[in-house]
Formats: structure tokens, sequence, C-alpha cells
């Protein structure tokens, strides 16, 4: 079907408005739970220098190409490739299904952190083992269910709210927010006692640490996956923010604003988790639980932890609640372009089956945890399925549809739009045609090799 009426499917109302909602929409979970433990995984500064400049040739370019086709169209993903070109629509329903896939499960990590703010606010009592209190909770049957869908329903009245009144203003609250709370976390991270060993971890390249081709490699795999995965690409949320942009906004500036504030608050997020990590004696290498289960012993140490303990789930919440908000808008935009159906019935109806799959999600850690797919519990499957095979596959065809299909050409016409000067395009063509394919490759096999 043809794109909508302007006034149906909305628009945000300024530049600033879009780049905080799509800012919000990369800084997620990846930052705050997972770039800190993948950091410290990976020999800490070494990995930063890497992670910095595939933040440049790969999150730049495809956030770039995502935010033209999705102004161009002014539709959802699926309704962008097939306005451009029918043979390539496969491409926007794989977008749809990842990020349909990804909220089902992203969700359920979504309400594990309001049971968290819960705890803090009636005491902060975890107990002598925090993992232990963590592992119980996520394997109960009902509770983490609960919380799920709280979280569910939240993303969802912001959704139904519109694109300015609902994304746009919860983004202009949310993201700053974030910001001031991540600051004041962090100073009070790298000011504890031994702080700044966590700091000189976590920026000081260690060359010594590598100590072999294989080891280098890994790192760079590694930070390139961080890149991938932080930013959201191949999923379309840049393609569906950018469909409500006026046509006099600066794509390319956006652009490089985007992914730098996501890449500060990746930074922000270790400077804020592992100094507090190294002051109190605990690993910086703890894994995915480091948030869940070291952290809240971390803040147990410290006087005042219940206070930033609070703080930090609160900020936490803010940027999964941000992601999780551009993910159902999403698979919403669809069905509002392609149906007719209202925002209301589309975001609804969107977040009920995602809220019922994500119930099943969450009982795969306990009363289900005996039904596994290739060996993985329900969550664990959907989460490989979207970040090692659906979204490195997705960012893979936008390139070659950009740089060998549609024609960088095109994306230079949207660029320059109202006088704007393309200074990055001779980058922009080397990298969508050649540099992110190929790195993009490296990501999916190394992705599907096991451990």
């Amino acid at each position: 079907m043809s794109q909508s009426p302007k006034h149906h499917r909305g628009q945000f109302t300024s530049s600033f408005g879009f780049i905080l909602a799509a800012a919000g929409s990369a800084i997620g979970l990846g930052n705050l739970w997972k770039f800190p433990y993948v950091a410290g995984n990976s020999g800490g500064g070494f990995f930063i220098v890497f992670y910095f400049l595939f933040a440049l040739i790969l999150g730049v370019p495809i956030m770039l190409a995502e935010m033209s086709i999705g102004r161009k169209t002014e539709l959802n993903p699926i309704g962008a490739f097939q306005k451009l070109n029918k043979k390539w629509t496969f491409v926007g329903v794989l977008c749809c299904v990842c990020a349909f896939i990804i909220l089902s499960y992203y969700s359920v990590v979504g309400g594990w952190v309001l049971k968290y703010i819960f705890a803090y606010l009636t005491g902060g009592n975890f107990g002598t083992d925090t993992s232990a209190y963590f592992g119980n909770f996520i394997s109960s049957a009902f509770e983490p269910a609960i919380w799920h869908i709280i979280f569910m329903a939240f993303c969802a009245l912001v959704v139904i709210g519109g694109v300015a009144k609902g994304i746009e203003k919860a983004s202009k609250f949310m993201l700053p927010c974030l910001f001031i709370l991540i600051v004041v976390v962090a100073i009070r991270s790298v000011t504890l006692p031994g702080g700044m060993e966590g700091v000189k971890f976590l920026l000081v390249p260690k060359f010594d640490a590598i100590g072999s081709l294989r080891e280098l490699s890994n790192v760079m795999v590694l930070a390139m996956g961080q890149i991938f995965f932080s930013l959201s690409l191949g999923l379309g949320i840049a393609i569906t923010y950018g469909s409500y942009l006026k046509k006099d906004s600066n794509l390319q500036k956006d652009a490089f604003v985007i992914v730098g504030l996501d890449t500060l608050m990746a930074v922000l997020s270790g400077l804020a988790i592992l100094p507090a990590v190294f002051a109190f004696g605990f690993a910086p290498t703890a894994g995915p639980g480091l948030i869940f289960e070291t952290l809240p012993s971390v803040f147990d140490s410290m006087p005042l932890g219940i206070v930033f303990g609070l703080l930090f789930f609160i900020l936490v919440f803010f940027a999964a609640a941000t992601s999780a908000i551009a993910l159902l808008e999403v698979v919403a935009a669809y069905f509002i372009d392609h149906f007719r159906w209202s925002r209301i019935k589309a975001t609804v109806l969107m977040a009920f089956v995602m809220g019922v799959i994500g119930i099943f999600a969450s009982l795969s850690m306990g009363p289900l945890a005996g039904f596994t797919i290739g060996g993985m519990n329900l969550f664990d499957a959907m989460g490989f399925l979207t970040d090692k095979i659906l979204m490195p596959i997705g960012a893979f065809c936008i390139c070659i549809f950009v740089g060998y299909v549609w024609g960088v050409d095109k994306v230079a016409a949207e660029v320059q739009h109202h006088g704007v000067k393309f200074h990055i395009l001779r980058f922009f063509n080397v990298c969508i045609k050649y540099i992110a394919p190929a790195l993009i490759l490296v990501i999916l096999v190394m992705g599907l090799i096991p451990a």
C-alpha cells in the first residue's frame, strides 16, 4: 500500500527530539549491561580502541543508510523496502521479525530491572549471596513474568501516545535523566578508594595482554559485535524513526551525534561500574551477571549504597525502556501503515502477543528449563537467533541494498536536502559497499562458531 498521511503516522517536532529518541533507542542494555562485562572480558582499554574505530566505520554508515531509507519513503521497514524495490521487501520483513523477537525477551530483562528498583525502594536486602538471590528470582514461575508484563505495559503506553506526544516526549525526559544519573554514579564510582584501578583497566590499553594474533582477532570481533548490538543495527529502528523526520533535518550530523552519544554512554557505563567493582575486590570479568549479581554486592559495600543502587537501576530502566519503546514502534508502525490500524489497536495487540511469548521466555529459566532448542532454553535461543543470525543478516542486506541496488547516489540526494553538504560521501561509499559488509560477515561467521 502507499504511504499513510502524515497526520496519521505522526512526526518528530524537532531534530533534537529525534536525536534523543534515536539515541535512546540505541542506548539500552547493550551499553549498561553488556558493554562493561564485555570490556572486562576483553582486556579493557585495548577493547575500547577497536570499539571507537568500529563505531566510526560500521555504526555511522549503517545508521545513516537506515535513516535515509526511512526519511525518503516515510514508511516502516517493510513498506520502505517494498516502495524502493519490491524484490527486497524481505529485508524489511527480516527487520520487523527480529525486532518482534528481541522485544519478547528483552522485556523480560526489563522486568528484572523493575524488580531491583522495587527491591532497593523496600530496603535493598539481597541477603548474603546476591547470586543466589538473582538465581532464585529469575527461576521462579510468577514474579519475573509479572514484572515483565508491567515493563511491556509501560512501553505500550508510551507508544500509544504517538510519535511526538509519546515517544519524543518520553525520550526528552528519560535521556537527560539517564545521562545525569550515569554521571552521578560514575563520579561516586571513580572516587572510591582503589577506583582509579578500574578507570585504568577500562581506558588504558594493555598491549601485553594480547598475547597472540588469535587473541587480537577475538577482541576485534567482540568490539564489532558490541557496536552492532549496542546500536541495534539491522532492526529497522533508524528506518522507522527516520520516517518521522522532517526534510530539513541534517541526517549526516544526526548520525554522528547518535553514534557519539551511544559510545559516550557505553564508556560512562564502564566508568560507573568497573571502578566500583575494582574498589571492592570483585572480578571485572563477572560476565552477564555483573549488574544483577556483582553490583548489588558492590553497592552494599559502599556508604549510601542503597541510594546509589536505586539510582543505578533507575537509569538502567530508562535505558532499557527507550530501546524497548523503539522496538515496539517498529512492529506497530507496520500495522499502522499497511492495515490502517489505529495506533492503539496496533500497539496493544502487538504488546499482548510479545508479552505472552515473553512469559514463556521467562519460564524457560525456571519451570520450563527442561525444554531446550539446540541445547539452549527458550530465552537464550531467542537471543542467539536475533544477535548472532538475524541482526547481522539484516544489516548485511541493508548494506548491499544501499550500495548496489538503491544506490549511494540516492542516499546522497536524501542527505543533501536543503543544501546540506555530504562531507563524508567517499567515506560512506567505501564503508557501505566494502568495509561494513565484510565486517558483518566476520561477525556472522564468528558468532556461529562454537566457543
